[in-house]
């Protein structure tokens, strides 16, 4: 009998001991899947998204037509950013942000550089543009492009010819560089965040000439979609981007 009482008290002893050493143990367990699902979210994978269309497709005729809008908006930019972020989840590519991402472009695939670059530039694309627009800047998107050009007119031409002589498809952009403005022009669907661009800086204003940007209405004639483009430049964007 008191082996049996005996035999009981060891057991319990033991199942006891067992117990006491098992709880930090699960506690430690359940920490670190805590502090790894939170270095996760810390580490998400960067999505892009399409802005929506601050205008209708028609709302820039005559000088960019709605068919072209809405291949352009619908199709090519919308292609962009799902191809993007395919190339992010397959190749498990972390940032912290747009900026950041670009500023590593150079050791990006060739898959995500074009497709990240196209998502991002086509919705700064859309912005700088709108219906019903003056002609000319005024306050301080005006003088600050008088201080760096000398004029809005000789702004404007060698705009013109940045997006004139960019061979093949690509941009021009006007960026902020300082307290100076520059005008340049990059290939492909690169832009002036990227650590391999030709032009570095904020973005104030873009256009894109690429074919599918005009082809239905000019052909071949990118001298008379830049020509009329300038009627649709939202310059009061542009002075926000320069705030």
């Amino acid at each position: 009998m008191k082996n049996s009482r005996r035999d009981f008290i060891e057991k319990a002893l033991k199942v006891a001991a067992i117990t006491t050493v098992g709880v930090p143990f699960v506690n430690t367990i359940g920490k670190a899947a805590i502090a790894d699902n939170n270095n996760t979210q810390s580490a998400t994978a960067l999505q892009f998204s399409q802005v929506k269309l601050p205008y209708e497709y028609n709302a820039l005729e005559p000088y960019i037509d709605a068919q072209t809008m809405e291949l352009h908006y619908s199709k090519h930019h919308s292609t962009y950013v799902k191809n993007v972020n395919e190339a992010i989840a397959a190749e498990k590519v972390t940032a912290a942000s747009e900026k950041d991402f670009f500023a590593k472009a150079a050791k990006l695939s060739a898959k995500l550089r074009n497709n990240g670059g196209g998502a991002w530039n086509h919705n700064f694309f859309w912005m700088v543009m709108k219906p019903g627009s003056n002609n000319t800047p005024s306050g301080k998107a005006l003088e600050a492009i008088n201080n760096s050009f000398g004029s809005f007119d000789k702004f404007k031409e060698q705009f013109t010819q940045a997006a004139l002589n960019r061979f093949g498809s690509g941009w021009a952009w006007l960026v902020a560089d300082g307290s100076k403005l520059k005008i340049g022009s990059t290939p492909n669907q690169d832009n002036p965040l990227m650590d391999v661009s030709e032009i570095k800086g904020t973005p104030v204003l873009a256009l894109d000439v690429w074919e599918h940007a005009y082809y239905l209405k000019y052909q071949n004639k990118r001298n008379e979609y830049i020509a009329n483009w300038w009627n649709v430049v939202n310059w009061e964007e542009v002075a926000k981007r320069l705030a």
